[in-house]
């Protein structure tokens, strides 16, 4: 339940639903309506109104001819667009957060490697343990964002984030891939703190790139299966 203090209850609505669509709560091309969230999240219609008409606007969700919404779909064209202007824009926050990291900026992208690291060792460690790790992973290229020092990349950056972390979630069933995702962020990480620009730019580069590989790999055999069951009918 948000709760309903009006000075954020707008803010908190859209960034509950927001948060509904990039986690694949709602699936992609799924119906929501108003009245459906307003029960789900336990807030008045009228900041829900507003968040859907925010989200529409961001592309997150398409009005249906009828009645209510449709989450955005998720194809190949649109993951490898989102995945370009995220080359283009982290590499360049990345090159930022070298040359402005403080010693507390450092503090805190080390801290994040160590969380991850610490789930990691964890002999018990559960599903929900995994699922955190990927979210942690998520938060680290929001936070070298925010150390690039400059609000409107952060802003710009943090929506094309958005749209990938709905992408990301796609590879959940694969979390083999956890361990080399932790220690590519943990090679970023270090070459940020020592001050490697060029190796920083290029681990960066390399990090998104595989990553837009494994959501393409994923996307296409799901469109196979597809195809392979509508001709076997």
């Amino acid at each position: 339940m948000i709760t309903h203090d009006p000075s954020n209850l707008r803010h908190r609505t859209y960034e509950a639903i927001k948060s509904l669509i990039i986690t694949g709560q709602l699936a992609p091309g799924s119906r929501v309506t108003e009245a459906e969230l307003t029960e789900r999240i336990e807030v008045s219609r009228t900041p829900v109104r507003e968040a859907l008409s925010r989200l529409e606007q961001e592309g997150f969700v398409h009005p249906r001819q009828r009645n209510g919404y449709a989450v955005m779909q998720i194809d190949v064209t649109t993951v490898s667009d989102v995945f370009e202007l995220r080359e283009i824009l982290e590499t360049e926050a990345t090159k930022m957060a070298v040359a402005r990291v403080d010693d507390a900026g450092r503090a805190r992208l080390r801290g994040i490697v160590d969380e991850c690291d610490e789930i990691a060792a964890r002999s018990d460690r559960s599903v929900e343990d995994e699922l955190r790790e990927i979210q942690i992973g998520i938060d680290l290229h929001r936070l070298i964002a925010e150390l690039s020092g400059n609000s409107l990349l952060q802003d710009v950056l943090g929506g094309v984030l958005d749209r990938c972390q709905a992408y990301v979630w796609l590879e959940v069933s694969n979390l083999k891939n956890l361990p080399v995702a932790r220690e590519e962020h943990r090679r970023i990480v270090s070459a940020i703190c020592t001050g490697d620009s060029g190796a920083a730019v290029s681990l960066t580069r390399s990090h998104i790139l595989e990553a837009r590989a494994n959501v393409l790999s994923l996307l296409r055999l799901r469109e196979d299966v597809k195809d392979f069951m509508s001709r076997s009918r």
